[in-house]
């Protein structure tokens, strides 16, 4: 693996948490949103992450198993089955017969610790993009 395959790398990552941050964001802004029936409320989305397949090249050179130079992708964006949370407020506008109104299945906190945690491994990866480009500079300077 060469160090430009590094940059492949840290970008499909920092690809994949951009996504993870939007769908973080998407659910806080949801988070307080209502509905009279369990079918029309929004519902916590989370990005499934994979592995990226290996390239050609490394299938056609017989190599078997994981290879360095992968990177991931984001397979799918899935919503969560968790429970809605349901609260009697017969003087809410939008509240069923029996008085009830449907709140996301959205957890305040851990979307916060999903946010810090998707901050600091984008943050990681542009130092790692950093770093490989300094890398490449100083060996460039090498022949001088």
């Amino acid at each position: 693996m060469s160090l430009s395959n590094v940059f492949t790398i840290a970008g499909s990552a920092m690809s994949a948490q951009t996504i993870r941050l939007n769908t973080t964001a998407s659910n806080m802004a949801n988070a307080e949103s209502v509905s009279s029936n369990e079918g029309e409320t929004y519902r916590a989305r989370k990005p499934v992450f994979a592995l990226r397949s290996p390239e050609e090249s490394v299938m056609q050179s017989g190599e078997s198993g994981l290879s360095p130079g992968q990177g991931v992708q984001v397979l799918d964006i899935v919503q969560s089955q968790a429970a809605l949370r349901q609260a009697y407020e017969p003087d809410h506008p939008m509240a069923d017969e029996q008085g009830y109104v449907f709140y996301p299945n959205v957890n305040i906190m851990e979307e916060m610790a999903d946010m810090i945690s998707a901050s600091r491994s984008f943050q990681i990866n542009v130092d790692v993009m950093n770093t490989t480009k300094q890398m490449l500079q100083k060996t460039l300077t090498l022949g001088q």
